[in-house]
C-alpha cells in the first residue's frame, strides 16, 4: 500500500482527533486538556521534529506523537486507523520517530500501553520495547478536568 509520511502540524489536529476517535483504545487514552487543540499545539511547539503522520489519499491514517525532555523520550500517542493496520505503517512511524529522537541526542524512549490492549502490547514487543516490571507508574493531575486514571 502506498502512503506518504509528513511531520505533524497543528493544522492536522482535526484529522488526528478523528483518527484517535476511530478506536476505543486510543479514545480512552485522551484527556480534555492535554489532547485539546491547545494542548497539542503546545506539544508540537516543543516537539516539532519528532511527530509524524501517515497519509493515504489525503487522509491521515496513522500518527505518532513523540517528545522528550532533553534526556528521555516518550511516545505519547501512537494510532493507526483499524482499516490500515497490519500493513507496516505503525512500525514505519516508530522507526521515523526513533531516528528523529536519535538526531536530537536522545538514547532512550518509553511508552505507556494499557495492560488489556493485547494487540498493542504485542506490537511494542515486536518493536523491541521491553516490559518493565520493576516500576510503578504514578501520576497526579494538577487540573480537575484531567482524570487521574484507573
Amino acid at each position: 500500500m502506498e502512503y506518504t509520511v509528513k511531520k505533524v502540524t497543528i493544522d492536522d489536529y482535526d484529522e488526528i482527533y478523528k483518527l484517535w476517535a476511530s478506536t476505543p483504545q486510543s479514545l480512552r487514552a485522551l484527556n480534555p486538556v492535554d489532547d485539546s487543540r491547545e494542548g497539542i499545539a503546545r506539544y508540537l511547539k516543543r516537539n516539532p521534529d519528532t511527530c509524524f503522520a501517515a497519509v493515504k489519499d489525503g487522509a491521515i491514517v496513522g500518527v505518532i506523537l513523540t517528545g522528550h525532555d532533553g534526556r528521555r523520550a516518550i511516545i505519547h500517542h501512537m494510532c493507526v486507523h483499524p482499516d490500515y493496520r497490519r500493513l507496516g505503517i505503525a512500525a514505519h512511524l516508530v522507526a521515523l520517530a526513533e531516528e528523529a529522537l536519535k538526531k536530537e541526542g536522545i538514547e532512550k524512549v518509553f511508552g505507556l500501553v494499557f495492560k488489556d490492549n493485547d494487540g498493542a502490547n504485542a506490537f511494542w514487543e515486536r518493536q523491541g520495547y521491553s516490559l518493565r516490571t520493576n516500576l510503578n507508574y504514578r501520576n497526579k493531575s494538577l487540573n480537575a478536568d484531567i482524570p487521574t486514571g484507573e
